[in-house]
């Protein structure tokens, strides 16, 4: 009898997921892991916390300086060995912004945990094209969970 190698479902994470709010519609820890994990390139500890637009009013101003709250924020707290960083997801803004965009909540919350995933690892889109290749990756990731492309219009 052989050894069966062994092999690898890609690389590893630790999630920890905590919920500030209570609304309808909130993903869960399981869809949370599936997206960030698809757009994982390395090993990481990432927790995601699920906030109000109070608590992301305060964090986009302290961090950002920005007066109203974001869809979500990314930190980044250590590049090596392994990634470690937190997302902080605004409920309140996501839910409008998805009936906005006409596309369901659970579609929007997957391309913003995609997203903060991406800049967790060094992806940013401050330059056009630093966007066009965080853009194209979005698409590629978000369009393999089974969601629609989060840049067409109305996708």
């Amino acid at each position: 009898m052989s050894a069966r190698p062994v092999t690898s479902n890609g690389p590893r994470l630790r999630l920890s997921v905590q919920y500030a709010v209570r609304a309808r519609g909130l993903p869960s820890r399981a869809q949370l892991r599936r997206w960030a994990r698809a757009a994982l390139e390395r090993d990481a500890r990432v927790t995601v916390r699920i906030v109000g637009g109070g608590e992301a009013r305060t964090l986009n101003h302290h961090f950002r300086g920005k007066k109203n709250p974001t869809n979500v924020l990314t930190f980044v707290m250590r590049e090596q060995p392994r990634l470690e960083g937190d997302l902080a997801l605004c409920a309140p803004v996501i839910a409008r912004e998805a009936r906005a965009q006409h596309k369901s909540v659970a579609a929007h919350y997957a391309h913003l945990v995609v997203h903060g995933v991406l800049h967790l690892q060094g992806y940013d889109h401050e330059r056009a094209q630093q966007a066009r290749i965080m853009e194209r990756r979005e698409t590629q990731i978000v369009t393999r969970l089974g969601f629609s492309d989060p840049y067409r219009a109305n996708a």
